[in-house]
């Protein structure tokens, strides 16, 4: 196997890798959102430079446990502690799969606005104030009217906001974008216009920082608003609390570590923070470039930090 263009160090890493462990693609899970993609294609380019054969499979957020369970899916590098925890605790108590430590990442998912909605809700950013009927209906449509609107992410991202709106009893409707840039395009057409919008907003990501607003304050999460329905006093009701804030994760498949012992040390070496992974997120969201440009630059800027990660 030939390995063009590779410095010493990751020219030696390559053929000791490939040489002790099996030649089979690590297949690394692609979803639907920018950070994503970069982090998960950072992770396989690096593993690329440690000799390993990588192939990327596009798979749903949620569903792709299956897959990683039995072994068809090796390793899947976002799963957010706001809306994945459930699914990968489910999953890792299967024993077939394998939680590979913290990306260094710290999510929050939660609703958004722009600060100029404040003067149609006043007492946002406390959640009892959509519970008014003037306010939701600030943030109404022609669709929604005389509810309001909040536009959730993609179906597939799970998060609760259907739940949240019944626990709470608010007078809202959600109304899914269909994509990732649909949702953030929305935002930024709403803006444009000082239209209403409502909206799920997370972060590591270039729209906390570009607009001017605030998160919703729902009641603080704890893990007995989502399991118990006394939690908050409504006996009818569970996610009558905020999303939880946290990690992100990366996992695997168990079998990860015997079949490819260097890939799943390298897999738990990965590290990246918020401030790293926002600006390359702005760099493909905001300044055109594409992944693999923003991931190669990256590779060439941070040697010393990859190649430990596939260091033996």
């Amino acid at each position: 196997m030939r390995f063009p263009c590779l410095t010493l160090p990751a020219l030696l890493l390559a053929t000791t890798a490939m040489a002790q462990e099996s030649s089979d693609p690590i297949k690394l899970t692609l979803h639907d959102w920018t950070g994503q993609l970069i982090t998960t294609q950072l992770m396989g380019e690096v593993l690329k430079k440690g000799g390993y054969n990588v192939e990327y499979v596009q798979a749903d957020y949620l569903a792709q446990f299956a897959g990683l369970e039995t072994g068809d899916l090796h390793v899947a590098m976002e799963i957010w502690e706001t809306t994945g925890r459930e699914a990968m605790d489910a999953a890792t108590a299967t024993g077939s799969v394998e939680v590979l430590g913290p990306t260094g990442m710290q999510a929050k998912e939660e609703w958004w606005y722009p600060s100029y909605m404040k003067e149609k809700c006043p007492g946002l950013p406390n959640w009892e104030a959509l519970k008014d009927p003037a306010c939701a209906e600030a943030f109404s449509t022609a669709e929604t009217a005389p509810k309001g609107r909040y536009l959730g992410g993609p179906v597939t991202w799970g998060g609760f906001d259907e739940e949240r709106i019944a626990a709470l009893d608010l007078p809202f409707e959600v109304i899914h974008a269909g994509t990732d840039a649909a949702l953030f395009a929305e935002l930024e057409s709403a803006y444009q216009r000082q239209a209403p919008v409502l909206l799920w907003i997370y972060a590591p990501h270039w729209a906390p920082a570009k607009f001017e607003g605030e998160w919703v304050e729902f009641p603080t999460y704890e893990a007995a608003c989502y399991t118990d329905a006394a939690w908050g006093g409504n006996p009818d009701a569970t996610h009558d609390c905020g999303k939880p804030f946290g990690d992100i994760w990366k996992v695997g498949w168990s079998g990860l570590k015997d079949k490819w012992p260097g890939a799943h040390k390298a897999v738990q070496a990965f590290t990246i923070d918020n401030a790293a992974m926002g600006a390359m997120i702005t760099e493909v969201d905001l300044n055109g470039k594409t992944v693999e440009a923003v991931v190669a630059d990256w590779m060439a800027a941070n040697e010393p930090v990859w190649s430990a990660w596939v260091a033996k």
